[in-house]
């Protein structure tokens, strides 16, 4: 069959059950498929559903997990809009809470910060206000024009261009349209409009994509978007999207990512294929967060027979565990606080109590500060 008349039958089909969205008196188009249906009924089933809370995550690995998730969407979601720098040394940042020494570092703690604000007002309505808020918060710091960090764009002088040739490849619509845009934006997210039904998933996608076409701000569009993609799946009720990395798996497949925007634009706006290459991209993430789970859980037995063995807390069999898996790690107080998500005195007491029974070494670096190494106890019993 010819190429054109096979899409001319593709597309009459398409249109046939398609919904129409408007935004600032744009249009825009979307449409049911059956891939697509099979995909958010799996989500229904995992991402809010029964499987994730009874068998998958246990209320005691939650906060664990939550931080390690927080820190891998932080970090690839900075990556994507050019932060330079590698994981392990992003997350020893992160963990330490050290200040960030460039603008790549910068991003990343940017990033990192806005999520967990994100997890904490979940249920918050947006607004313009709370919009430029967000923005502010991921964005500062890190613009040519510090002033821009939590303003709306005032100029046309934009375009989004291939990383690869330079071409020109979206020019959003005038800043002029930006007011009646946010107004849409805002009452579309609440759930205000449209007059029907649309999915949490393909909502949020949908949202995802409007941040990058209409491009409300001059630089900061991705970060903001995925965070607003974030944010109104948590609203929904999908609780486990807080332990996916949607932006480690996008890193993985940006020529998608951006080929998903390119063809929703040429073919009349139709968001159909944004939302399939958003709903891959989620279902990816969740089967990564399983292996995840997987692992950790594999981890988990080998130090209860730590603790069986050694008569150590579960806290204290983790840190060791952390020195048996990477002999030359050094760890502060401070990075044990974040990487167990407890309190300061807590991780105190824990780690001074494995200097006692000869399991870490206690390492001066000055009169005040102390860091923890390898102890001779624990090269006994490796």
């Amino acid at each position: 069959m010819d190429p054109i008349d096979l899409w001319s039958v593709v597309k009459e089909n398409r249109l046939q059950d398609r919904r129409y969205l408007e935004m600032t008196n744009q249009g825009f188009y979307f449409t049911n498929t059956d891939s697509l249906q099979q995909y958010l009924h799996e989500f229904d089933l995992h991402l809010g559903g029964s499987l994730g809370s009874q068998d998958t995550i246990t209320e005691r690995d939650k906060n664990q997990y939550l931080l390690s998730s927080i820190m891998e969407e932080s970090i690839s979601s900075s990556q994507i809009e050019g932060a330079v720098t590698s994981r392990v040394v992003a997350k020893d940042m992160l963990r330490k809470n050290r200040p960030p020494r460039n603008v790549s570092e910068r991003m990343i703690v940017n990033n990192y910060q806005t999520i967990r604000h994100i997890v904490e007002t979940k249920d918050d309505r947006l607004t313009p206000e709370t919009l430029l808020a967000l923005h502010r918060l991921m964005t500062e710091q890190t613009l040519d024009k510090p002033e821009e960090a939590g303003r709306f764009r005032q100029h046309d002088d934009i375009h989004v261009v291939d990383a690869v040739d330079g071409e020109i490849i979206h020019t959003p619509p005038s800043f002029a349209t930006l007011p009646g845009f946010v107004d849409d934006l805002c009452l579309f997210f609440n759930d205000e409009t449209p007059p029907f039904f649309l999915h949490p998933v393909v909502k949020a996608s949908i949202i995802h994509f409007l941040i990058g076409y209409f491009h409300p701000f001059t630089d900061g569009n991705g970060r903001t978007a995925r965070a607003l993609f974030y944010w109104y799946l948590l609203r929904k009720g999908y609780w486990l999207t807080e332990y996916l990395s949607i932006s480690r798996v996008i890193m993985q497949s940006r020529a998608q990512y951006y080929r998903a925007f390119q063809y929703t634009e040429i073919d009349e706006n139709d968001l159909t294929y944004f939302v399939l290459y958003q709903v891959k991209t989620l279902s990816k993430a969740y089967d990564e967060l399983k292996k995840y789970i997987e692992r950790k859980n594999q981890e988990k037995r080998q130090l209860i027979a730590l603790q069986r063995d050694k008569g150590l807390s579960p806290r204290q069999a983790q840190i060791v565990e952390w020195f048996r898996q990477d002999p030359d790690v050094v760890l502060s107080i401070k990075e044990v606080e974040n990487r167990l998500g407890v309190s300061n005195q807590t991780a105190r007491t824990d780690v001074q109590a494995l200097v006692k029974t000869g399991y870490l070494a206690e390492l001066k670096i000055n009169q005040k500060e102390r860091q923890y190494i390898w102890g001779e106890r624990l090269g006994r019993s490796a």
